[in-house]
């Protein structure tokens, strides 16, 4: 088929049940179907898939080897020239899959692309996990056009023009597969949470565009698999934050000096890796810094779970982590915010 749409279920029979009908409906008429991958789930999500959607493809693995790993062995055996990576907690309308086929059709340089991310409690206003289309700031803190840190806006049309971004939400993602398999899928360290946006900035260090299509929209409802409370995902997300930033500040840092060689000569070729590099430790000495401020925001509100979680995280990233890799010819990405968010999310001010 062209285009394979892929939950990967962890323990959520009930959405599987509340919402799967209906994306199989809208894939009807269209190249497309949806394959349903099981991370081990405990909660009788094999059965019931089985008695329910025999026909329906499934894919059981082992063991829960997370988003990352779920993912990458599951679309092994997926054959589509375009993957969707669907969470099984969202709701879509009958025509949200043509736009993103049709984008992805009319504009080969488009390695990836996602619809509006709309909230399913609250249907007029963006969801927190995509909204309109990610960006990241100079600090290494995601946020999105719709969503800054807790704020999220109502969503007024005011996105409704295609954005080319940093980062679309994994919550529902398209991917050529070809650029998947020619990036190794996503990175396995991460195991959940912000891993769609290493993919997707790695896309655009090769110089694939990343897209926010809102002609389409979904609904999702969010925290399905971890709840916004959890000391593990606050852990997950401060962990992967760091590796976010070993992967792909090098390049980035690489991009923007080779344009200065280009333009003045005033650096030259051969110190373009070091000081890639060494921009690379200064960035990410900054935020660890910036996590350790907010470990003791969270001691001092008694949240012991959440300073320890910070804590653990930069123990892991320390364990986990290895030199990003130097693109020679890297581009430029786009959605990188120049300025620091956390202000503006907290009182509304520019950095």
């Amino acid at each position: 088929m062209k285009t394979a749409v892929v939950i990967l279920n962890y323990n959520t029979r009930n959405y599987l049940e509340q919402f799967l009908p209906g994306l199989i409906a809208s894939c009807e008429g269209l190249d497309a179907g949806v394959v349903v991958a099981d991370n081990a789930s405990a909660d009788s999500s094999v059965e019931f898939m089985k008695t329910r959607f025999p026909e329906t493809p499934l894919i059981v693995l082992d063991k829960n080897y997370g988003f990352t790993g779920g993912y990458n062995r599951a679309l092994e055996q997926v054959e589509a020239d375009y993957y969707v990576l669907i969470n099984s907690d969202i709701e879509v309308p009958q025509g949200w899959l043509k736009p993103l086929v049709e984008w992805m059709d009319r504009h080969p340089e488009c390695g990836a692309c996602g619809p509006k991310l709309l909230s399913w409690h609250q249907r007029d206003t963006f969801e927190y996990a995509g909204a309109a289309g990610g960006l990241i700031d100079r600090f290494g803190y995601p946020f999105c056009r719709g969503r800054i840190m807790q704020k999220v806006e109502k969503d007024h049309g005011q996105y409704d023009e295609p954005a080319n971004v940093l980062w679309c939400s994994g919550a529902c993602l398209m991917v050529r597969s070809s650029i998947w398999k020619e990036l190794g899928g996503l990175d396995e360290r991460f195991f959940a949470h912000m891993e769609e946006i290493d993919l997707c900035w790695r896309m655009q260090l090769r110089g694939w565009k990343v897209t926010l299509v809102p002609a389409s929209y979904v609904y999702h409802i969010g925290g399905g698999t971890l709840s916004n409370e959890s000391p593990f995902k606050l852990r997950l997300n401060f962990r992967n934050n760091l590796l976010l930033l070993e992967n792909n500040l090098p390049s980035t840092f690489r991009a923007e000096m080779a344009d200065q060689v280009g333009h003045d000569g005033s650096l030259r070729h051969s110190r373009l890796d070091r000081e890639s590099r060494r921009r690379t430790r200064r960035r990410i000495f900054i935020r660890m810094c910036l996590d350790g401020l907010s470990a003791l925001v969270y001691l001092f509100k008694g949240k012991m779970d959440f300073f320890r979680a910070v804590v653990q995280a930069h123990r892991e990233y320390r364990q986990l982590r290895r030199p990003g890799e130097l693109i020679p010819d890297a581009h430029r990405p786009e959605g990188l915010y120049k300025g620091w968010i956390v202000p503006i999310g907290l009182f509304g001010k520019k950095s």
